[in-house]
């Protein structure tokens, strides 16, 4: 079965802490637009078969007999999206975006580059050219420097530990430290300091026993948040659990300086190899808060919400079958969000032709019908008006081949 369909979106929004801790209305000056876009990048690679899950294809649980989401109305059941495809239940706090059409997905999307190496798929989405590691700077920041208007750093922000790929370039951009990350090391963690502590507490008459509590506690709920391959994967992104803070920030901001024209957001924990659960466990643990902070944001930015744009997104998909690890494995194809005030939401996106083991990239995941700049791109040419002649400087190396549904537009 192929299935396509035709979708419509609008720009979107940040956050910036000034001073310690504190949030602040910036006053650099940049080009006044009201016309945002923000992306949210979820490194390590979230698994779009059970974010909207094909529940439909009898195929889905002949594949995922202990992670698939069950039918609707079933324990354990997907939300109804459109009668084939369901939204995991975690995201329930999503459910009124979809019913007033304001969210949508493009299924089976993503790189057209075949590789399964996060890093050099997240270069690969940041730059914007697949295949291409000699790309000197990110596709926002070309963005930003195509787009009419006096140019501000303040008009180009990221948030996260580190400047990401995708902001960097010949154009001032500022990036923000994460202020809500979750699940860092702390002090004890120190192997110096924790002898130290050991020596002190260890054998304590009193203290011993609830300072051998408390480590093990905390060793365990380390451990079992974050292995060392997706650390890695994350690249020093915090877990979405603080986001629906930073969201309620983010909106405000975004309301009171009308500067601010794109942002982007990195949330790691979505490398999910083991134990990656259902309806409830390790991926329903970090949909949750990533589902709030984004209700979170549509409604505090208010009226600002209807010119506003949120794309979500990660460097691939994962396996359509499930491993002997009750997880999923580096896959293809992925699923893309997008919000906002006009999006032509309520439906599912992009050409689909289901689970079975024929239709599936090389015999175990989602093959890319829908490349993510086709997405991008159209996003930029409708709703940030941007020319064809800006357009190419954006994304070089687009596809002949664009993808045949609209973005943006009545």
């Amino acid at each position: 079965m192929r299935r396509r369909h035709f979708l419509n979106a609008v720009g979107a929004g940040l956050l910036l802490p000034v001073g310690r801790g504190a949030w602040a209305v910036s006053a650099a000056a940049a080009g006044p637009t009201n016309r945002k876009l923000v992306v949210v990048m979820l490194r390590g690679a979230v698994d779009g078969l059970n974010v909207v899950a094909p529940v439909g294809d009898e195929n889905y649980l002949r594949l995922r007999p202990t992670i698939g989401l069950a039918a609707p109305g079933m324990e354990g059941g997907a939300l109804d999206l459109d009668g084939y495809f369901g939204l995991h239940p975690a995201l329930a706090s999503l459910q009124p975006l979809w019913a007033a059409r304001k969210l949508a997905f493009v299924h089976a999307s993503g790189s057209p580059d075949a590789t399964r190496s996060h890093f050099d798929a997240q270069d690969y989405m940041e730059s914007a050219t697949p295949g291409r590691k000699d790309t000197p700077d990110g596709w926002m920041n070309r963005l930003v420097a195509a787009l009419p208007g006096p140019q501000s750093p303040s008009r180009l922000l990221g948030i996260g530990p580190v400047l990401p790929r995708i902001l960097s370039g010949q154009a001032a951009a500022v990036n923000l430290p994460n202020v809500a990350a979750a699940a860092r090391a702390d002090l004890l963690d120190r192997p110096a300091v924790k002898a130290a502590f050991d020596e002190l507490y260890a054998n304590h008459p009193r203290f011993g026993r609830a300072y051998a509590d408390g480590r093990a506690a905390h060793r365990e709920v380390m451990d079992a948040l974050e292995s060392r391959e997706m650390l890695a994967a994350d690249r020093g992104a915090p877990l979405p659990n603080g986001f629906p803070d930073d969201a309620a920030r983010l909106a405000g901001l975004m309301r009171n300086d009308p500067k601010i024209q794109l942002a982007f957001v990195a949330l790691g924990g979505w490398d999910t190899h083991a134990n990656q659960g259902g309806a409830t466990g390790q991926l329903a643990n970090r949909l949750a808060p990533l589902g709030q902070g984004l209700a979170v944001l549509a409604e505090r930015l208010g009226p600002l919400f209807d010119d506003t744009v949120v794309v979500v997104m990660s460097e691939f998909g994962r396996t359509a079958r499930e491993n002997g690890n009750g997880g999923t494995d580096h896959g293809h194809g992925n699923a893309m969000w997008v919000m906002g005030g006009k999006v032509r939401g309520g439906r599912v996106y992009g050409d689909w032709e289901g689970v079975g083991d024929a239709k599936l990239n090389e015999g175990r995941d989602l093959p890319v019908f829908t490349d993510f700049r086709s997405v991008l791109a159209q996003i930029s040419e409708e709703h940030l008006m941007l020319g064809d002649k800006r357009l190419e400087q954006v994304f070089p190396a687009m596809p002949q081949k664009r993808a045949g549904f609209r973005i943006v537009g009545a």
